[in-house]
């Protein structure tokens, strides 16, 4: 799938709200996503998937929810401000079950993201182990 030129959110009023993926989400699909804003979206789920005893689940990837198996996450050109979770993933979201997926972050901005735990990367929560490839960017 590619989004190319883009805005989810963009401002603070204009924000997108879901369980899991305040912007984008997805179970199994390959993105590649071009010259495009994630700005002030929210998970508001709470407790994780699987779901906690006693919560609905929920609450992970402030922009971005990617999950499955043998999958790519590629970001070329693009800022992730300002989102926020409950869970994991305060900018994205991405767990390859079979650990066999690429995140790839080229020429991009990840920066003040809301919420949540578990990272491998800041705003990023994945595998320790998945294959990342990562140029030009700013994380923090």
């Amino acid at each position: 799938m590619y989004v190319v030129n883009s805005t989810f959110g963009g401002e603070d009023g204009y924000d997108n709200v879901c369980s899991n993926g305040g912007g984008i989400s997805s179970i199994g699909v390959s993105w590649t996503i071009i010259n495009s804003q994630f700005s002030y979206n929210r998970a508001i789920g709470n407790g994780a998937n699987p779901a906690e005893p006693g919560t609905p689940g929920g609450g992970s990837g402030g922009a971005i929810y990617n999950d499955g198996n043998t999958m790519t996450l590629a970001l070329y050109c693009t800022l992730i401000e300002y989102n926020e979770v409950n869970a994991h993933g305060s900018a994205i979201f991405f767990i390859s079950n079979n650990h066999t997926g690429t995140l790839r972050i080229h020429d991009s901005v990840i920066r003040n993201n809301i919420g949540g735990s578990w990272y491998e990367l800041p705003g990023i929560s994945m595998h320790s182990d998945t294959t990342t490839d990562i140029v030009g960017s700013i994380i923090e």
